[in-house]
C-alpha cells in the first residue's frame, strides 16, 4: 500500500516527484524518499517523516536531473530502519541503479534465502531489495534483459519503477492488484504514479492504466515510451483500493473511486429497508467513510450530519505500526459534536472493521456524548483473512472477524446493530465487469507460487 512515482524527461523531476508523493501521503507516512539521476550519476535522499518534512528546498536542489523516482512507505515487508526506507539504492556491474516498490513479493523468503547461499549480502528487511540482488548477478549486457530474467523469479504483487543513471524501467504484475497510472505532463516529459490524484498537483493529463503484465521503458531514444507485454494479463485489481485505500478523487483502473464508495454506501441503505430500526441521521466516521454515508442518505432519505469532527492534523490510524499508536490516534483525531448527537438515534457509517478496537472506541464514544442508539454499519464485507499483497492486515488471530460472529462483534464493540456490506454488494458497487482481489474477504490468494 505504499506510493511510487517516476518522473522522466522534466527538468524539475525531484521537485515534481515529491509533491506527487505529497498527494499521495495517504498511501505511507513512514519513510519517504526520492532518486534523481544527473550526469550518469544517481541521486539519492530519503529519511523517515512526512514528504513535506524531508523535502526541503535544499534536499530538492540536491536531487539534480531530469528523471527521477519516489516512494512512500507504508511497511508490510522489512522493519523501521532507514535502511528499509526506498528508494533501494546500488553500485553494479553496469553503473548505479535505484529501485522503488509497491506490493509484497510472496516468494521473498525463498529467493532470499538462495541469493545468500550464492554470496548475496542484504543490508535490509525488504523483500525489493531481492530484485537488485537478481538483477546484479546477471551476466546480460543489457540492464532491460536482465530485469526480465529477475522478474522471472518475482512472485507477487508488485509495481516497480527501476531507474538506471539514464533510463526508466516501469513493470506491473500480470495480475494489476496494486494500481499505476501513466500521464503527460504539461510542462514536458511524463509522470507515472500509484494513483491518479497526484497528477493534478503537477498539472499533469491521464493517458492511461499500466497494464497488467506490461512494462514501459522511457529512454533518450523516443519521445515515448517504448510498451512490452512481458506476462499473459490476468487481471485481478485489489478491492481494498476502492473500499479504503485511495484517494477519492482517484481513477483506480477506469473507477472513480468516489462514485464506488457512494454506491457502497447506498447498497447497505437498500439491505436496511424494511429493517425496523428508526435513526435521526446518518453520520460518517471521517474521513473514508464519508462518500458510503452521502450514498446512505441519499437512498434512505436520512439527513447525513458530519456528528464526528476530525483533526487533519492526525494521520490514518490504521497503517500506524502498533495498537498502542492507534489507540492514542484515535483520541486525538476523532472529536463528537455533543450538541448534534446528545438524545439522537445514529446511523454510523466506517469504511471496514479490521481489529475492531477503533469502532468500539468510536461507538463508546458517541454513547458517551449522549447518542441514545449507535447503529453501525460497514461499507465492506467483513474482513477474515489476511492480505499478503501489500496490505498489512493482521494475523487471523488478530481479524476480529476471524474470532468472532457478526452478532459477537456487535456486543464487543457496544453497537446497537452491525450490519456489513456482502462481497455482491461490493463489487456491484465498483462494476461486476471484472474480477477482483478479494482474499481478505473470501480467502481466495490466487497469486500461486
Amino acid at each position: 500500500m505504499c506510493a511510487i512515482v517516476g518522473i522522466y524527461g522534466n527538468e524539475n523531476a525531484a521537485r515534481l516527484a515529491s509533491l506527487a508523493l505529497f498527494s499521495m501521503q495517504h498511501r505511507g507516512q513512514e519513510a519517504t524518499g526520492i532518486s534523481s539521476s544527473c550526469d550518469g550519476k544517481i541521486y539519492t535522499k530519503k529519511d523517515r517523516g512526512l514528504v513535506s518534512e524531508v523535502f526541503t528546498d535544499e534536499a530538492l536542489k540536491y536531487l539534480k536531473g531530469d528523471m527521477a523516482i519516489g516512494h512512500n512507505r507504508y511497511s508490510t515487508a522489512g522493519g523501521d530502519s532507514i535502511l528499509d526506507a526506498q528508494p533501494v539504492f546500488a553500485k553494479y556491474k553496469l553503473g548505479e541503479i535505484s529501485i522503488v516498490h509497491n506490493g509484497n513479493l510472496i516468494n521473498k523468503d525463498e529467493v532470499r534465502k538462495e541469493l545468500i547461499d550464492n554470496g548475496a549480502i542484504f543490508q535490509t528487511g525488504m523483500d525489493t531489495e531481492n530484485l537488485i540482488h537478481l538483477i546484479a548477478k546477471n551476466s546480460k549486457d543489457r540492464l532491460r534483459d536482465r530485469i526480465e530474467e529477475a522478474l522471472q523469479k518475482t512472485i507477487g504483487a508488485y509495481c516497480f519503477i527501476i531507474q538506471s543513471r539514464n533510463k526508466q524501467f516501469v513493470i506491473r504484475d500480470r495480475y494489476g492488484i496494486r494500481p499505476l497510472s501513466l500521464g503527460k505532463l504539461k510542462s514536458g516529459g511524463y509522470i507515472v504514479a500509484s494513483e491518479t490524484c497526484a497528477f493534478e498537483l503537477v498539472d499533469a493529463q491521464f493517458i492511461r492504466d499500466i497494464r497488467p503484465g506490461e512494462m514501459l521503458i522511457f529512454s533518450k531514444k523516443s519521445d515515448e515510451p517504448e510498451s512490452i507485454q512481458l506476462f499473459e494479463p490476468e487481471f485481478r485489481p485489489c478491492a481494498f483500493e476502492y473500499v479504503y485505500f485511495a484517494r477519492p478523487d482517484s481513477e483506480i483502473d477506469g473507477k472513480n473511486v468516489y462514485n464506488t464508495r457512494e454506491n457502497m454506501g447506498k447498497a447497505l441503505a437498500k439491505n436496511d429497508k424494511g429493517n425496523g430500526i428508526h435513526v435521526d441521521m446518518v453520520i460518517p466516521v471521517p474521513d473514508s467513510g464519508v462518500p458510503a454515508a452521502l450514498g446512505y442518505a441519499s437512498e434512505s432519505k436520512i439527513p447525513f450530519k458530519y456528528g464526528i469532527i476530525r483533526n487533519h492534523y492526525v494521520g490514518r490510524t490504521f497503517i500506524e505500526p502498533t495498537q498502542e499508536m492507534r489507540n492514542m490516534k484515535v483520541k486525538m483525531k476523532l472529536s463528537p459534536m455533543r450538541s448534534l448527537i446528545e438524545g439522537k438515534s445514529l446511523l454510523v457509517i466506517d469504511d471496514s472493521i479490521v481489529r475492531g478496537t477503533t469502532s468500539k472506541r468510536i461507538v463508546r464514544m458517541l454513547k458517551e456524548a449522549g447518542a441514545k442508539e449507535v447503529h453501525f454499519r460497514v461499507a465492506s464485507p467483513e474482513i477474515k483473512y489476511p492480505c499478503f499483497y501489500g496490505i498489512d492486515t493482521p494475523s487471523k488471530e488478530e481479524l476480529i472477524s476471524h474470532r468472532m460472529t457478526k452478532e459477537e462483534i456487535c456486543e464487543y464493540i457496544e453497537a446497537d446493530t452491525l450490519e456489513y456490506l456482502s462481497i455482491e454488494d461490493l463489487v456491484n458497487s465498483i462494476g461486476n465487469d471484472r474480477h477482483y482481489a478479494l482474499e481478505s474477504f473470501d480467502g481466495d490468494y490466487f497469486v500461486t507460487k
